[in-house]
């Protein structure tokens, strides 16, 4: 299904999109020398926001589920993407070990898990799902949508390596996030490869760390195009030691939502636009599903934190992106769903319930798959700005993996066991 692109009209979006499409070529090279100096990871996904005169990444997974809301064509392009990636990392790789979030009895999650698994059988590895948590003890089945079973096993801890009884992987993929912290079954482990690393974990990321990689991704590719990098970059920042609930530290809050909010009027007003700014505030770190809040001014923060309890600790003032975006008249944004340095596909997050403004990633989303297979990386050159379906999911493509960079960026830098010179 196509969406409805209502953002075909809107001029910076459409010289954004000839801009990129016209540079094809130059951008293609500038990520492959990218990636001979960077690692990629094993596989992420990334919310894209089009508001038609901005297009940029909001939120970037580094452990995605959902790669069952994809299309079958994408699986030819997953299945040589995930042997790319493995050849890299343990080229005689022969068992991978699948660890789930502990909802695996969840049918829609399992068939995430479903769809992994089936992506590494034919890349050609035995993969079995082994559950980290402490309250799985026996084998289980989970019931698919489509009729098919999911089999998860508990895990077995040796003295140095992880596996399954009569299963010993080198390789572990953590479909995880690790919200609540790293479990010591993960830690130490001998001569096993564990994707991705543990400082990946949600519990350890900072919201604030990807996105000052990201500025830095994104300024050097628009000035490799020649173009204003806010036009792909939220603008963002941060706040220390904060706790809205009993008041401390609202002034720095304030201050920080009106000095994005000023940021951006600015930007509106050189560009022409006419839409109110508004920021989105979140938690730095792991957010304890504590949904953003959306702000389009600073003295309306004490109102909504009185209603919303944002958790205490460091807070992120994000710049908001709107989505212009409709599928049949909700709101939608596209994810893009990549493995390796590689888009193997997408989908449209959609919400009928919530506004332009608005986080899409709530309860009551649905899903609509775009085949990136065949789109992302074969863009039509020639078409009008905007009229052009697989030029608009190519650009999706090229947001997604300077997020995904920008992720190899953090990481590097976050690395506790990297290598400091002086």
């Amino acid at each position: 299904m196509v969406p409805h692109l209502v953002t075909a009209l809107n001029s910076p979006i459409n010289g954004l999109e000839q801009r990129i499409l016209e540079s094809t070529p130059v951008i293609e090279r500038w990520f492959r020398l990218e990636w001979m100096e960077h690692t990629p990871l094993f596989y992420s996904s990334v919310d894209v926001r089009n508001a038609g005169f901005k297009l940029a990444p909001v939120d970037t997974d580094l452990t995605p589920g959902g790669w069952h809301n994809l299309t079958p064509q994408m699986l030819p392009l997953a299945v040589q993407a995930a042997m790319a990636a493995i050849e890299k990392i343990c080229p005689e790789a022969k068992n991978l070990l699948l660890i789930p979030e502990n909802h695996v009895r969840n049918s829609f999650y399992a068939s995430n898990l479903a769809q992994l698994q089936r992506v590494f059988n034919m890349a050609g590895l035995n993969v079995r799902v082994g559950c980290i948590s402490p309250d799985v003890t026996d084998t289980f089945t989970v019931p698919l949508p489509d009729g098919e079973v999911l089999t998860v096993e508990p895990v077995i801890r040796g003295k140095k390596r992880l596996g399954l009884k009569d299963f010993d992987p080198c390789t572990i993929l953590l479909n995880n996030a690790l919200a609540s912290g790293v479990p010591g079954v993960l830690e130490d482990l001998h001569e096993q490869y564990l994707l991705p690393p543990l400082h990946a974990a949600g519990s350890a990321r900072r919201k604030s760390n990807h996105l000052k990689a990201y500025e830095e991704v994104a300024k050097r590719f628009a000035k490799l195009l020649g173009m204003d990098a806010w036009l792909i970059t939220p603008a963002h920042a941060v706040c220390a030691g904060v706790n809205l609930a009993q008041g401390q530290g609202m002034d720095v809050v304030q201050a920080q939502v009106e000095a994005v909010l000023a940021k951006t009027r600015r930007k509106y007003k050189e560009y022409g636009i006419q839409e109110k700014p508004f920021v989105v505030l979140k938690a730095d770190g792991h957010s304890g599903g504590v949904l953003p809040l959306t702000l389009r001014d600073a003295k309306d923060l004490e109102a909504l934190a009185a209603k919303t309890a944002l958790p205490a600790g460091d807070l992120l003032v994000q710049e908001g992106v709107l989505t212009h975006e409709r599928i049949n008249d909700a709101v939608a944004e596209p994810v893009v769903y990549m493995m390796d340095r590689y888009v193997v596909g997408g989908f449209y997050r959609v919400h009928a319930e919530r506004g332009v403004d608005e986080h899409l990633n709530a309860p009551g989303a649905q899903f609509v798959p775009l085949a990136f297979a065949q789109s992302a990386h074969l863009p039509q050159p020639g078409m009008k700005p905007g009229a052009s379906a697989p030029n608009r999911f190519y650009m999706y493509g090229v947001m997604g993996r300077l997020a995904m960079l920008a992720a190899s960026y953090e990481l590097e830098a976050t690395d506790p066991e990297a290598e400091v010179y002086d």
